[in-house]
């Protein structure tokens, strides 16, 4: 297990180590699979190989994960009890390894014989199950990132490795899921192969991030007291959090949006549904590229200036393919789709490590570990918002006549569709994302009064149960 910190460690002294870093990192490989590849390629299955009705699919893709708006902050107090108990988070980690992979398999393994609604209901208690697993997951890792290390720099650090090993594995997910389904066939054999190989990808990576974590030093304060409604109501008085949260999440629906959009938007707007790995690519590969340079924006600008830039760049991107419209030539396509794509990596990268930031303040505060609830409010967000990202896709689509199909069938698309797709996969997206412009400059205002309050009249900071409070935004 997670080495706990016993000793009586002052704040700053406790930093990474690069095993630390890689090993964290890891994990994102099994959370970015999941988060990939069902907004990816689950609605075209439901739509295009076993019949469902779009309206009905938006169900099936939607309502799993609004269930886990009710599981993930459980899952979090859960974990904050455990961890202030046996002194790791690992556990919950460890039941996610074994159970995820054959949840998300069971998703895709929807028998020929059953008609659209019952391969729907199947589908659905997969994705249900899956979703549940992955919460398990999620909450507890992404709550190590604020008791791994005190300082704010490294936080920064931590999560470019994270978002770099993300995008590596959404860039592998996204990518190689197409191939594999298409080179079966496409339909019900071809979807198996490609849940088996994708489950195996993410155990792999969920497996190495716990054993690489096994002996590592963290910070972990007693879980705080009252109720999981209590502690709620504790998260949602935070200003800073709340304003990233929301930022965040309306930018995860903008990018669901475009995610689940993409399929079609290859089928019936660049006329090639193979193109769907190159356009993925083209959205992925960059954020690799440029993460370099977004860990020297956060270090030298600021998190919160980063951010701005990031989410204006995707705009321009967003933009670029409304306006061109279905005239956009296939080179301007992903060029357009490219500079998404190195927006993506700043949007994923800067509120990321500001969550850390954010929770750390909150423990200097208050003295007391609500990391377990915090990231459970903040996965249920992420999740409603890359849940509901699909399902827009589809409710779109619905109202603008698509036609679904069984794996067999062959339909011709009405024009208002193939518009549909097109604003579904550009238009839906940009306007989302310029939404959350507000709640990212209202972080910044928030995180800076609440560093302002937390000092002392000179502007020393005043001293807290664990220590000096950090700053707001720090570089």
């Amino acid at each position: 297990m997670a080495v706990t910190d016993p000793s009586p460690l002052q704040p700053g002294e406790l930093h990474l180590t690069r095993r630390t870093t890689v090993a964290y990192a890891f994990g994102s490989v099994g959370t970015g699979v999941f988060a990939t590849v069902p907004g990816l390629v689950l609605a075209y299955y439901l739509t295009n190989t076993l019949g469902v009705a779009a309206g009905l699919a938006a169900l099936v893709v939607t309502l799993p994960k609004a269930w886990d708006v009710l599981v993930l902050p459980v899952v979090g107090r859960f974990s904050d009890r455990a961890a202030g108990v046996v002194g790791s988070r690992l556990p919950y980690l460890r039941i996610a390894g074994v159970v995820l992979p054959l949840t998300f398999v069971l998703m895709f393994a929807v028998l020929p014989a059953l008609g659209p609604i019952p391969a729907a209901l199947w589908v659905f208690l997969g994705f249900i199950l899956a979703s549940t697993a992955f919460a398990l997951f999620q909450v507890p890792y992404i709550a190590l990132s604020a008791e791994l290390t005190d300082s704010p720099d490294e936080r920064s650090t931590l999560m470019a490795w994270r978002v770099a090993f993300l995008t590596v594995a959404i860039l592998l997910g996204g990518a190689l899921a197409p191939i594999l389904r298409d080179a079966l066939g496409g339909a019900y054999l071809g979807h198996f192969v490609m849940a088996v190989a994708m489950a195996g990808l993410m155990a792999a990576g969920i497996w190495l991030c716990i054993t690489g974590l096994a002996r590592a030093r963290t910070r972990v304060s007693e879980a705080a007291e009252g109720s999981l409604r209590d502690q709620i109501r504790g998260v949602r008085g935070d200003a800073p959090f709340v304003a990233l949260l929301l930022a965040f999440v309306i930018q995860a629906l903008g990018f669901a949006a475009m995610l689940g959009a993409a399929q079609y938007y290859a089928t019936y707007i660049v006329g090639r549904p193979t193109a769907i790995t190159i356009l993925f690519v083209c959205l992925v590969a960059p954020a690799i590229v440029v993460m370099p340079l977004w860990t020297w924006v956060a270090h030298h600008i600021g998190k919160v200036g980063g951010f701005l830039i990031a989410t204006l760049v995707f705009l321009v991107g967003a933009l670029v393919l409304l306006v061109g419209g279905r005239e956009l030539s296939y080179p301007a396509i992903a060029g357009a789709i490219a500079l998404c794509g190195v927006a993506y990596g700043g949007c994923q990268m800067f509120p990321l490590a500001m969550l850390p930031d954010a929770v750390s303040a909150a423990r200097e505060r208050t003295g007391e570990a609500r990391a377990g609830v915090f990231t459970g409010v903040w996965t249920a967000g992420e999740t409603l918002g890359f849940a509901l990202g699909p399902g827009l896709v589809l409710v779109v689509l619905a109202a603008a006549g698509f036609v679904s199909s069984r794996a067999d069938e062959q339909v011709t698309q009405p024009d208002s569709a193939i518009t549909g797709v097109l604003m579904a996969f550009s238009a839906v997206p940009a306007v989302l994302v310029a939404l959350s412009i507000p709640f990212v400059i209202r972080y910044g205002r928030a995180a800076a009064a609440a560093a302002a309050a937390a000092s002392g009249p000179a502007g020393v900071p005043a001293a807290g149960p664990s220590g000096p409070a950090p700053s707001g935004e720090p570089s």
